[in-house]
C-alpha cells in the first residue's frame, strides 16, 4: 500500500495491491502503474533509483 496524490480527482488516496495493474523494473526505479480510486490509470517510479534519480536532480 502507498499514498498517491492524484491530478485528476485532487485527492490523496492510499493505494492498495489490488489496484496495481502492472510492476516494471527500470533503471530509473520500479514503475508502477495503478488505477486510481477516481478510474483514472496512473503511473508513479519508486524505489532506490527513483531516490538517486531525485537527489542528483536537486544537486545538479
Amino acid at each position: 500500500m502507498f499514498d498517491n496524490n492524484c491530478q485528476v480527482c485532487a485527492s490523496r488516496v492510499l493505494i492498495f495491491p489490488s489496484q496495481i495493474t502492472s510492476l516494471a523494473n527500470t533503471d530509473h526505479g520500479i514503475v508502477i502503474t495503478f488505477t486510481c480510486w477516481c478510474g483514472t490509470e496512473q503511473t508513479q517510479v519508486m524505489g532506490k533509483a527513483a531516490r538517486a534519480d531525485r537527489n542528483h536532480s536537486v544537486a545538479a
